[in-house]
């Protein structure tokens, strides 16, 4: 058996992150996404594959919100992983791909305020966030009453 790694991921890995999302959504940590959008935004995320041929443990996206701000969303990392610093690693290679893209403002929208604190990001009033967000938010469930916290790295 090998030892884990991220990469980025693959159609074949799709299915195995809904269920990562969704088992984690019902911990109420985040919210949950559908295959569809999972598939139309595949390009953004990163997984940890666990390099013994089993499906993917955690992942990440990356998703550019406008020219010089992207967000941080739908880190998971696998029950037994957590606390092992997987997503610090998920978040780290986001923020680096950030950087490559030019990109030096990330975003997260979080109920794991103290994990991103302590990664470097400051708690920020969501109205300081473009309006291409609320793109997003408009179609969420819990949309205007959000009670996600919104924290800012810039980099």
């Amino acid at each position: 058996m090998g030892q884990p790694y991220i990469r980025k991921a693959r159609v074949q890995d799709v299915k195995a992150i809904h269920g990562l999302l969704m088992h984690t959504s019902g911990q109420g940590l985040l919210l949950p996404r559908s295959l569809n959008q999972l598939y139309s935004h595949l390009r953004d995320f990163l997984v940890i594959d666990p390099d013994d041929g089993g499906p993917p443990v955690g992942c990440c996206a990356l998703s550019i919100a406008w020219d010089d701000i992207a967000e941080v969303r739908s880190l998971v990392v696998a029950d037994d992983l957590r606390g092992k610093g997987w997503g610090r690693k998920l978040v780290d290679a986001c923020l680096s791909d950030a950087v490559t893209l030019g990109i030096f403002r990330v975003f997260a929208l979080t109920y794991q305020v103290d994990f991103f604190l302590r990664l470097g990001f400051r708690v920020v009033e969501k109205d300081v966030l473009p309006q291409k967000i609320w793109a997003d938010c408009i179609h969420c469930p819990k949309f205007p009453d959000c009670d996600e916290t919104a924290v800012l790295l810039e980099m």
